[in-house]
């Protein structure tokens, strides 16, 4: 039986609980957590987690430990826990900058360090997670940390060194796809079309032009052609947004994310 430890249970723990707990993983996985906030351990009893008193007690117990908590914790965090950390401990940490020669400079120089991005779409099964490790994780359990992030949608295996690049890929787009459907549920309003309409024929939209992107064998230059008859609205609306310089500013947003990241990096 692997035991897994959870310290910090924000939206993004919880998502990765729940995702072990809903998958044919639990049957070989005891999950433990611990929380400033413990009313936030009742609630995830129901998915047979075991409350422990503090991030001590998880590093005690447990082989696998999740660093769930903001990368501006981490200092005071890894002093904590880190003459409980061995060479049998695996660390995994989903926060943004953090890398595992920190990790080890704060615990011991060999730790087992597998780096997690994942995003808030875990919460339904429905994640895109990018994760690496470190050269004294072995590749059973660098598997495991992997299985439990596919039971909760799409994983790619990338260089840690490019760990800070793919946030703007996988973690924080999410947050600018959701703002792109703002504007058009927007329209939808001022336009006096129904919201909860727009918002399911605009998220179908997002759904079925997801699975072109993934299914369909096109490139995406060739998909925006198929919808862009000659003279017709699609290119219209294209226009405005090649005359606004849409890409630029996608780019623009993205360098900003990998910057902040490597201002929070340690």
């Amino acid at each position: 039986m692997n035991k897994i430890g959870f310290i910090g249970t924000g939206n993004m723990g919880t998502a990765i609980i729940k995702g072990i707990a809903n998958s044919s993983l639990s049957k070989e996985i005891a999950l433990f957590a611990t929380d400033i906030d413990k009313t936030k351990l009742n609630s995830l009893k129901e998915f047979g987690t075991a409350p422990l008193e503090n991030a001590q007690e998880i590093c005690k117990n447990c082989k696998y430990i999740f660093l769930a908590v903001k990368p501006q914790m981490f200092d005071e965090l890894l002093d904590d826990i880190s003459s409980f950390i061995t060479e049998e401990k695996v660390i995994i940490s989903i926060a943004a900058g953090i890398t595992d020669d920190y990790i080890k400079a704060k615990t011991i120089p060999n730790a087992k360090v597998v780096l997690v991005m994942p995003n808030t779409p875990l919460l339904l099964g429905a994640g895109a997670t990018a994760l690496s490790k470190s050269e004294y994780t072995c590749e059973d359990e660098f598997k495991l940390v992997c299985d439990i992030f596919a039971s909760c949608g799409e994983i790619a295996v990338i260089d840690k060194n490019k760990m800070k690049e793919i946030i703007a890929i996988n973690g924080s787009s999410p947050a600018f796809i959701y703002l792109f459907a703002k504007g058009f549920i927007d329209y939808a309003n001022e336009q006096n079309i129904d919201e909860q309409t727009a918002k399911a024929l605009f998220s179908q939209v997002l759904i079925g032009s997801a699975k072109m992107i993934t299914d369909s064998g096109y490139s995406i230059d060739e998909l925006i052609k198929m919808v862009s008859s000659p003279g017709g609205t699609t290119l219209k609306g294209l226009d405005e947004f090649y005359n606004s310089d849409l890409l630029g500013i996608i780019n623009k947003a993205c360098c900003a994310c990998t910057n902040r990241a490597y201002e929070l990096s340690k």
